[in-house]
């Protein structure tokens, strides 16, 4: 148990840690604008293959 109090002090007093930290949140941000995105364009392309997909379908 010292052990680990001892590495969580040392882990704390770092600079890793809160390099750590930042990468993981830019990395989170960034996940959320691809999620976005892809659902943007797919809902888009959705819309797209629908719209010409009614058009095929009356004229023929």
């Amino acid at each position: 148990m010292k052990n680990f109090v001892s590495k969580m002090k040392r882990f704390l007093k770092s600079e890793d840690g809160p390099t750590a930290v930042e990468y993981a949140v830019m990395l989170s941000l960034i996940i959320v604008v691809c999620i976005t995105a892809v659902s943007t364009i797919g809902t888009r392309a959705k819309s797209t293959f629908t719209t010409v997909s009614n058009q095929l379908g009356t004229t023929g």
